[in-house]
């Protein structure tokens, strides 16, 4: 087996290891012995994903003689559903999955949050495992216990907290990858540096490029790093009681983006993600946190990297209505009594919470988005 880096999880009696390297999926079935132990295995993927790595995961667990079993869902965001999670559980049960069997949750972050939540409520509760397959699964959604699926009024509203036993994250993975799916994890991983770590966004004015072209080193630096950070905030507030929350950065605006969007694959997350961010910045400015030199650089090297800026860059979005995107932030699970929490930003790698925000500020940043003016 390559060389790994091995990052902890630090969550008492349900901590777990995140390990990172290359040629992960080839010695899988190895890792899986020796940290989980000889169990029965069912695998969760898509049909995309299938095509690419199934294979090569199954050929591990077999010479470890691990006993599995796949299941195989729909590619996309509309398999978080219920009718999904009502067809995947049904599948456990045929294959007779006991309490102590495994599930392998091999794909981007759909797959994670499906599986990862019918592994929590299947018998009340099966172990489970993360093994990404995307860069922004990878870096964002695979660590720190957060499953779920969609209902028609947003994204995530049902789900639960249910940590995996480990995180499996091959990096050789990435190179299957469309560039637009790459762009849209590296959103997450500048989100790292905005919320808390400057010297991190420093590094990635630098090689964030290299993180994109395919450079080795480049990409395992920029995981490795995110998902510590990820690690630490998880590991000080695991439910998003606190500083959690700061996570969440883009993502009041991100997940209305998608809402309207309809999940249908025209706007990926981190693009929806990249839109907030740089929305929740204008937001920052506007109210007076946040000063223009931070935002003109973060919005410079989004450009550089390809990220998107404004709404606009897809036409048809160029029509959407301020009034149905707030209306959709109003249902956002991060609501509270009613006010709408926004992550801001004072300077790079500064954030905070807040609920002081007028919705007028919220439409004319909306607006201007929508415009392509931001």
């Amino acid at each position: 087996m390559d060389s790994i880096e091995v990052i902890p999880v630090n969550l008492g009696d349900r901590s777990y290891e995140i390990f990172v390297g290359t040629k992960m999926l080839t010695d899988i079935g190895e890792t899986i012995q020796k940290k989980c132990g000889q169990r029965k295995i069912l695998i969760v993927t898509d049909q995309d994903v299938a095509s690419f790595w199934l294979n090569t995961v199954v050929d591990s667990l077999k010479r470890s003689r691990l006993d599995f079993e796949v299941a195989c869902v729909p590619s996309g965001e509309s398999s978080k559903s219920f009718y999904q999670l009502e067809s995947l559980l049904d599948q456990f049960f045929k294959v007779q999955l006991a309490r102590d069997g495994l599930i392998l949750a091999l794909g981007g972050g759909v797959v994670g949050d499906l599986a990862g939540f019918a592994a929590a409520i299947a018998l009340r509760g099966i172990d489970f495992i993360q093994v990404p397959t995307t860069l922004l699964a990878q870096v964002d959604s695979s660590v720190g216990g957060k499953t779920g699926i969609n209902t028609s009024r947003g994204k995530n509203l049902v789900g639960s907290f249910y940590q995996p036993k480990l995180v499996i994250i091959d990096t050789g993975v990435l190179d299957s990858l469309p560039k637009r799916q790459l762009l849209a994890g590296y959103a997450e991983i500048v989100k790292y540096g905005l919320i808390k770590n400057k010297s991190f966004f420093e590094w990635l004015e630098i090689n964030g490029s290299k993180v994109l072209s395919g450079d080795s080193k480049a990409r395992q630096i920029a995981i490795v790093e995110s998902c510590k950070t990820k690690a630490m905030i998880v590991g000080q507030d695991e439910r998003e009681a606190g500083e959690r929350a700061l996570l969440n950065f883009g993502h009041t605006f991100g997940h209305a983006f998608e809402a309207e969007a309809r999940y249908n694959g025209e706007l990926l997350h981190g693009e929806a993600v990249a839109l907030g961010i740089v929305a929740a910045m204008n937001l920052s400015k506007t109210m007076g946190f946040l000063n223009n030199q931070e935002l003109d650089r973060v919005t410079r090297h989004f450009k550089t990297v390809g990220l998107p800026i404004n709404l606009n860059f897809i036409d048809k979005f160029s029509d959407w209505n301020v009034d149905a995107l707030i209306d959709h932030m109003r249902h956002d699970k991060k609501v509270l009594k009613g006010k709408m929490r926004f992550i801001l930003l004072r300077e790079i790698g500064n954030s905070f919470i807040t609920s002081d925000i007028m919705p007028e500020n919220v439409a004319q940043i909306l607006s201007k988005s929508i415009e392509g003016k931001l």
